[in-house]
């Protein structure tokens, strides 16, 4: 029998004096009712109510179960409140993981802008470009870019973005521009470790897919340093928009190849489970989707 459903007998039988009336209030049989009651005293091991044809008292040993028991009862009431509010209105600790480069570059006014309208909601960001384990780690959230592995995680597509073949200028007055994905075979192409499809670059060209494989002096596990390493010569890098906007820009780093249209790069947010979403997961996902279709038709 339900352990806590014979504590709240109990408690209703000692307020209302007798099982007749713990019956009574809870709609449910004396029997029933003094079974409860029963199979409590003998889980305890020890003898809570002395009984009479009319009425129940309590014993010593129940006295302080009962004054405990209210308090549980309580407590138990009060996390069902806590637990519900949660559900409806965001707020606590929110743990979010996601790749350094695009927190830094898409996610910062995004996140300033979202604790101002949630100030009831703490974040806990991890920044790295390596894949955590969401339950294992305790993160509520991640941000993911590129093709998903299959999993049983929930994902919700953001958005997306697409790579750019880049370089400095002193590069290319130096090696020559590339005019086609072939030319990219004679030259220094600084790779990304992470990514799914290796060393080679892929595009879209006529509706086909081209995979040109890349050799170069350097490879690294961060867009960010690899985008420092192009800004001072070292050779080509294929990176997000969100990465080379800003040099692009101010001319430190020149687009080639801008004919050929690189594949698209998903950006998701994942989560463990769609069931019994908390608010400040649902609110914060929400969020980001409006904020990045904002930016993008700015």
């Amino acid at each position: 029998m339900d352990l806590l459903a014979s504590i709240k007998m109990f408690v209703a039988v000692v307020d209302a004096g007798s099982f007749a009336g713990a019956a009574n209030r809870l709609d449910i049989s004396r029997a029933m009712a003094s079974k409860h009651v029963l199979n409590l005293e003998d889980h305890l091991g020890t003898r809570l109510l002395n009984r009479t044809t009319r009425r129940s008292s309590v014993t010593e040993s129940g006295a302080v179960f009962y004054e405990r028991s209210v308090q549980i009862i309580a407590d138990i009431h009060e996390a069902e409140q806590i637990a519900g509010n949660m559900a409806t209105t965001p707020r606590g600790s929110l743990k979010i993981t996601m790749p350094l480069a695009y927190g830094l570059h898409r996610m910062g006014s995004v996140i300033a802008e979202y604790v101002r309208l949630y100030p009831q909601v703490k974040l806990n960001i991890s920044l790295s470009d390596r894949t955590i384990d969401l339950v294992e780690d305790g993160f509520d959230l991640a941000i993911r870019i590129g093709t998903l592995p299959e999993s049983g995680l929930i994902a919700r597509k953001l958005g997306v973005e697409r790579s750019l073949v880049c370089a400095s200028p002193s590069y290319l007055k130096l090696h020559g521009t590339p005019q086609s994905p072939s030319d990219l075979a004679g030259h220094a192409c600084l790779g990304y470790s992470l990514t799914n499809s290796g060393d080679e670059w892929r595009f879209e060209e006529q509706g086909q897919t081209v995979a040109i494989r890349c050799n170069g002096p350097i490879k690294a596990d961060n867009g960010d340093m690899l985008r420092l390493a192009a800004l001072s010569g070292a050779g080509l890098i294929f990176q997000p928009l969100f990465i080379v906007a800003e040099d692009l820009r101010a001319g430190r780093l020149v687009q080639v190849l801008q004919e050929v249209v690189s594949r698209e790069l998903g950006i998701y947010a994942i989560y463990p489970s769609r069931k019994h979403l908390s608010a400040k997961v649902r609110t914060f996902v929400d969020f980001v989707v409006t904020q990045l279709a904002k930016s993008a038709i700015e």
